[in-house]
């Protein structure tokens, strides 16, 4: 464990002095190249903080007065629009109703047509009954008569 222990705090001393040879190599700026640099980079900065607050109230003012000019024109020019719509749409809806009105007509008809032919075939059927039944019986007497002989 001394072992350790000496080997760490050897390591610390090692990386103290690397750092310290490192800062030794470092060229450090004289103070007018410091002051020159901090000028420009402070110029920088309020410039672009500049055109950031122009851009911001120009944005703003469009969106202030453009955009409201633009919703009054939007809803002058589609509330005449939507107008005449609502008037197309009435005119739509009250064709649709007598559409409807002349299609329910129609299947009325259509059912009534249908019952009728229903009770025309019914009595066709019995009909077609009928005569059937005396054809059997007029076969079966014709049997009688010739058994008869």
């Amino acid at each position: 464990m001394a072992n350790k222990d000496t080997k760490s705090s050897k390591d610390k001393k090692n990386g103290f002095r690397d750092f310290k040879a490192e800062l030794k190599k470092v060229i450090w700026p004289t103070k007018e190249e410091l002051m020159k640099n901090t000028v420009a980079v402070v110029t920088i900065v309020l410039l672009t903080a500049l055109i950031v607050f122009v851009l911001d109230i120009a944005f703003e003012s469009l969106n202030k007065y453009g955009i409201s000019k633009l919703q009054t024109v939007y809803s002058d020019n589609f509330s005449e629009s939507d107008e005449t719509e609502s008037d197309e749409t009435v005119e739509n809806e009250s064709d649709e109703n007598s559409t409807e009105q002349e299609e329910n007509e129609n299947n009325d008809t259509t059912q009534e047509d249908n019952a009728s032919s229903e009770q025309e075939i019914n009595v066709e059927d019995e009909t077609n009954n009928v005569e059937d039944e005396s054809n059997s019986e007029e076969v079966q007497e014709g049997q009688s008569e010739e058994s008869n002989e």
